[in-house]
C-alpha cells in the first residue's frame, strides 16, 4: 500500500516537473513576485510598515502592460506615508526585475494578515490579460507589546561555561 502511494507521488512529481519545464521553455513571460513587509515602531502609538515588492520575469518573452496592485492595506488601519499601493510599467523584458516600495503608518493595534499583491500583464499571443500573485507576507503584529530584549543573556551564558 505504501509503495503504491509512493509510486503515485513520484509519478505525479515527474509529471509536474515535465509540465513546468515545458511551460518554462515556451516562448512566454513567467512572472514571479516576492512581497515583504517590515514594521518599525516610530514612537508610542505609531508603527511604520515598509513594503517592498520585487517582480521578476523568469520567462523567455517580454510581458507588456505590467500592472501591480496591492489593495490589502485597509484605510481604517493604515495611512499611506510615501509611495502608492499600485503602479504600472510599459514592459518587463525576459530576465528583468522591477521593484516597488511604499510606506504606511498604523495607529491601530491589530494582528494584520496581508493578501498577496496582484500583477496583471499582457502576452502578445493571448487576448486576455494574464494574472500573477506575489508571495503573501507573514502576519504583522502592529503595536504589539514587545518584551524588552535581554542583551546580556549571551554574555552570562558564555561566562558561566
Amino acid at each position: 500500500m505504501a509503495t503504491q502511494i509512493t509510486k503515485r507521488l513520484i509519478s505525479l512529481l515527474l509529471a509536474l516537473l515535465l509540465v513546468s519545464s515545458t511551460l518554462a521553455s515556451s516562448d512566454a513571460p513567467f512572472i514571479v513576485a516576492h512581497k515583504k513587509a517590515t514594521a518599525t515602531r516610530l514612537k508610542p502609538g505609531i508603527e511604520r510598515v515598509s513594503v517592498s515588492i520585487d517582480i521578476y520575469n523568469q520567462g523567455s518573452a517580454t510581458a507588456f502592460d505590467v500592472s501591480l496592485t496591492d489593495d490589502s492595506w485597509t484605510k481604517d488601519t493604515f495611512e499611506i506615508v510615501s509611495g502608492n499601493t499600485s503602479i504600472s510599467w510599459e514592459r518587463l523584458d525576459a530576465g528583468a526585475l522591477v521593484s516597488h516600495a511604499f510606506e504606511l503608518d498604523s495607529k491601530v493595534r491589530t494582528l494584520f494578515y496581508g493578501a498577496p499583491a496582484v500583477i496583471t500583464f499582457r502576452v502578445p499571443t493571448k487576448a486576455a490579460l494574464q494574472e500573477a500573485y506575489s508571495t503573501p507576507i507573514l502576519p504583522l503584529d502592529i503595536l504589539a507589546d514587545k518584551p524588552a530584549e535581554k542583551k546580556f543573556d549571551l554574555v552570562k551564558s558564555c561566562t558561566s561555561s
